[in-house]
């Protein structure tokens, strides 16, 4: 076996709100064999495979309206009041996963929304983005939402003017977004609301460090995480060496084997046995050498 050190940085993997709505999820599968899931559980194929097998039918939000008198787990992401709207015309019973940090944010833009009816919403996030749809939906579809610095164009300035950030943006982007409208105005209320969930902003500085402590770095990720690319990309300014693989197929075998030290890990929507089966091919290619 080579002497070669190869670590998994062990504050990758699922956030707590994850792991709860897959916990769920599972309570559920292992009582009754089924059930649905209103998107994909997390945004990670490989488990969305996983939980599949066990019995989780994803479907969609126009797969929700035809459905009626079944069981619905919604994900950590969040919904808008329209989706409970529709279970409660169809007799659905929600399984509700959505990550507590995510529901006193979508409160709060409710309440903003409720109270102040001048105000204009902005809220710094992925448009299209399923925590995003939802916490939209809390101000009736009228916060305007803005993913970079010339989206702020957008923005009626004449307004008084709250700023809120999607739960898993980085802290640098909100800062960013929040300089950009302080210049466009000078004048007026502007509030700035840091909602970025803790448990994700925490990762980047550790995950930083994590990638300067290995000559190589695997990052495993979901394709379609936004978390996943933000972190990628935050290791990857620190170490050029990383590279993202969505599981242990996509390793190359060829960096592995130059490698002094390799480090393994991932986003928030990653699952740990993933990592593991990670390490694992990583280990079995160095013992061929």
């Amino acid at each position: 076996m080579s002497d070669i050190r190869v670590e998994i940085d062990k504050n990758s993997g699922f956030c707590p709100g994850v792991v709860t709505a897959i916990r769920k999820a599972e309570e559920v599968l292992d009582a009754e064999g089924s059930l649905y899931c209103l998107g994909d559980i997390v945004h990670n194929s490989n488990e969305v495979e996983r939980l599949k097998a066990k019995g989780l039918i994803t479907i969609t939000h126009d797969d929700l309206k035809r459905l009626h008198n079944v069981k619905v787990l919604l994900r950590a992401h969040g919904e808008p009041p329209s989706t409970y709207r529709i279970a409660a015309e169809n007799d659905i019973e929600i399984i509700d996963a959505t990550c507590p940090v995510v529901l006193k944010l979508q409160q709060r833009i409710k309440k903003t929304h409720d109270n102040e009816k001048d105000t204009q919403i902005v809220i710094y996030g992925k448009i299209g983005h399923a925590e995003v749809n939802g916490l939209v939906g809390q101000s009736e579809g009228e916060a305007i939402v803005v993913e970079k610095p010339e989206d702020v164009a957008k923005i009626d300035f004449a307004h008084d003017i709250v700023l809120f950030s999607q739960t898993t943006k980085s802290l640098e982007g909100l800062k960013t977004i929040e300089n950009e409208i302080r210049s466009r105005k000078p004048d007026g209320r502007f509030e700035c609301h840091d909602t970025i969930c803790r448990q994700v902003a925490n990762r980047m500085p550790r995950m930083r460090r994590f990638a300067t402590e290995h000559e190589l770095v695997l990052f495993v990720s979901g394709k379609e995480s936004s978390n996943g690319m933000i972190l990628f990309n935050e290791c990857r300014k620190e170490n050029p060496n990383t590279f993202m693989i969505h599981s242990e197929t996509d390793i190359d075998e060829t960096l592995v084997r130059k490698a002094a030290s390799i480090g393994i890990c991932g986003a928030t929507s990653t699952p740990s046995w993933l990592m593991n089966n990670v390490k694992q091919k990583v280990e079995q290619i160095l013992e061929k050498e």
